[in-house]
Order: structure tokens, then C-alpha cells, then sequence
């Protein structure tokens, strides 16, 4: 196996670890996956977060309000990867959420930024988004990208 197509077997190992600890609610398994100097635009406010124990708040505030048990689907995930800076991106959505959860029930967008540091992968960056109208400036949900 090529450097190259180790390095995106490892990008891929990371997402399905970030995405097992999300759907665990394990923040000390999914904050293992972020650089201490992580930047975060997230979809819901501050504009965005600096630092790995700003993220981590984050998830502590949030993560009691998601549902019990659920699962994440992914699609149309593309993973760009040079020596030690990588990116991906894809689109993603909760399924096995009770029809009478708030949880968001449309399709989102995630782009991560990945470094390489002291051999490992980590994530730098992370920007998650929904499309929104800018006639309305109102979040456009959809079931079908």
C-alpha cells in the first residue's frame, strides 16, 4: 500500500471513530481526534470556536439534548490527502431518531481539515453547515440532496 493510500485509510479509520464516538455520546473519544488548536464553525452559534476545550464545552452543553440512541448515514464523501495536510468532505444525516425528536431530520455538510502531527492525524479544522435561502435567509432542509 502506497504512503497516499495509507494516510487516506487512516483519514477513513479517523471519521469512523469520530462517528462511533458521536453516536456514543463518548466526548473523550471524539475530542481524542482534535489538534489543541482545532478551529470549529459549527451550525449553530458562536461564530466559531478556537481551541480543543472550547469544543469540548460545546459538546458537554449539547450532547444531553440529542436523542438516546442514534445513528449517523454518509454520503458522497470525497478525501483529498498530500503529505501531512488532508481534507474531506460529505454530507451527512441522523437516521434512527423517533419521529418526535427536535433532532435535525435533513441532510447536513461537513468539511474537515486534517494535520499530521508527530505521525498521527488529527483534525484542525471542522465546518459543519446547512444551506440556507439568502432571499429568506432561512435554512433550506431537505430530505434528498
Amino acid at each position: 500500500m502506497t504512503s497516499k493510500n495509507n494516510d487516506e485509510s487512516q483519514i477513513r479509520q479517523l471519521i469512523a471513530d469520530w462517528t462511533s464516538a458521536f453516536c456514543l455520546k463518548d466526548i473523550d473519544r471524539l475530542m481524542a481526534n482534535y489538534a489543541d488548536d482545532v478551529i470549529i464553525f459549527d451550525i449553530k452559534p458562536p461564530f466559531q470556536r478556537k481551541e480543543a476545550n472550547e469544543w469540548r464545552r460545546a459538546w458537554e452543553e449539547c450532547l444531553p439534548y440529542f436523542p438516546e440512541s442514534f445513528q449517523t448515514e454518509t454520503r458522497d464523501m470525497i478525501i483529498h490527502v498530500s503529505d501531512d495536510v488532508a481534507f474531506a468532505h460529505w454530507l451527512w444525516r441522523f437516521t434512527g431518531i423517533p419521529q418526535e425528536h427536535r433532532a435535525i431530520k435533513t441532510w447536513m455538510r461537513a468539511t474537515v481539515g486534517y494535520k499530521k502531527q508527530n505521525g498521527r492525524w488529527l483534525i484542525v479544522h471542522e465546518h459543519a453547515s446547512l444551506p440556507f435561502n439568502p432571499e429568506t435567509s432561512q435554512v433550506v432542509f431537505t430530505s434528498d440532496p
